[in-house]
């Protein structure tokens, strides 16, 4: 049982609130899949100039025109540039945009819908009606995020949520992401518990003060916990 007497929660989403397997083996190989769609479809459109833009600058380049080799079959060449991307596990900002688009074609059209672990829709009920601040904090973009909560098995959870972050306030393992986060919040950091399925992001959370938990979930890699304390379902939490 972990005891909290704060009044924010932060999560994070894969390996915390949704399997693993769904993210990895279904959302992940959609986006990769459907890149080549999206760039035919809507290359133009301002959101997909803006995602490649940043994918530019994420590898430290000005825009698009300068990334892009003259000469190459740029669409082409961005599909093959995401999938390397995305076989190395990067978490780039402009990536995860990207994703985020080709994932909101997927959600709306009824492709994907999000699977979340049993016990996380009642625990998120439980705590809104208690007046808890909900709020989420993946490497996913912020867009990705609201689709991913918006369509899920149990219908829209957004509701529950007052906020959501990625990494355009910073990576998941610095310490001063977490400061940022309570800054924006209005809240000191004590008051927030951070649950992951990531040391490295429990070590950076504690290190600004938050309280931590582990999530030790059904198909996540086995870790040492550490000095975090860790759970296998929400229900282990107590609200003092």
């Amino acid at each position: 049982m972990i005891a909290f007497h704060g009044q924010v929660i932060l999560l994070d989403i894969e390996g915390t609130v949704s399997p693993l397997a769904f993210v990895h083996e279904i959302m992940f190989p959609y986006a990769r899949n459907h890149v080549a769609a999206l760039l035919e479809a809507s290359f133009d459109a301002e959101p997909v100039q803006t995602a490649l833009d940043q994918m530019a600058r994420d590898g430290g380049h000005q825009n698009l025109s300068e990334w892009c080799p003259p000469g190459s079959s740029t669409h082409e060449w961005i599909v093959n540039a995401v999938h390397r991307l995305m076989d190395a596990d990067v978490k780039a900002t402009g990536l995860k945009m990207l994703q985020g688009l080709i994932w909101e074609q997927g959600f709306l059209n009824g492709d994907l819908r999000s699977t979340l672990f049993e016990d996380v829709v009642p625990a998120l009920k439980a705590w809104h009606e208690a007046g808890l601040d909900l709020r989420i904090y993946s490497s996913g973009s912020v867009h990705a995020q609201k689709l991913f909560f918006s369509h899920t098995q149990a219908g829209d959870l957004t509701p529950l949520f007052s906020g959501y972050y990625d990494t355009t306030i910073g990576s998941k393992k610095m310490a001063n992401s977490y400061t940022a986060i309570a800054a924006d919040i209005g809240r000191l950091p004590d008051q927030v518990l951070f649950i992951s399925d990531v040391v490295d992001e429990l070590d950076a959370a504690r290190k600004a003060g938050m309280m931590t938990a582990l999530a030790l979930r059904p198909g996540n890699k086995p870790v040492s916990a550490g000095d975090h304390p860790h759970l296998t379902s929400f229900d282990q939490i107590h609200f003092a």
